[in-house]
């Protein structure tokens, strides 16, 4: 019998800016350790703006910077989402109270700050959407790179 797939969903406001980049580093990452089979990843928005958009294109291009493949387009959270994946991943405080407000009552999956996996404890991943430049995509990227990669090792280590 095959083993259950788990189920990681990366939540930001949008959509189109650090959810993306996060769930493509998270699937690059997993291909990488030989666990893309056994995981099922998403991201998704709190609000609605962007929806069926893809991501910006500064995301876009830091993303094939990395040789990060990505092809999703943005999507609004569903009240579903809290009982179909295992773990949903916030980037700031705001996203994850709007997480917390958002769960029904007794939902399975784990609300958790993405940056609480980052080694090096940068804890927020700034919004770079309003920013004149790439730069800010650019520290996502990176700080996603760490988190997905401090994540899988608390999963491997059964802490998660």
């Amino acid at each position: 019998m095959a083993e259950t797939k788990k189920k990681a969903l990366f939540i930001c406001l949008g959509n189109i800016c650090r959810s993306p980049i996060a769930e493509g580093v998270f699937q690059k990452t997993v291909n990488e350790r030989n666990l893309g089979d056994q995981w099922e990843i998403d991201s998704a928005a709190i609000g609605g703006w962007h929806v069926g958009n893809p991501p910006d294109w500064r995301a876009l291009d830091t993303m094939k910077n990395h040789n990060v493949p990505y092809n999703n387009t943005a999507r609004q959270l569903v009240s579903q989402d809290f009982n179909h994946y295992d773990y949903i991943f916030g980037m700031d405080e705001a996203n994850m109270r709007d997480l917390n407000k958002k769960a029904p009552k007794g939902s399975k999956a784990k609300l958790l700050l993405f940056g609480d996996f980052d080694p090096q404890g940068d804890r927020i991943i700034r919004d770079p959407y309003y920013d004149s430049d790439a730069k800010g995509f650019e520290k996502c990227y990176q700080q996603s790179v760490r988190c997905s990669q401090g994540f899988l090792d608390e999963v491997e280590k059964g802490n998660v």
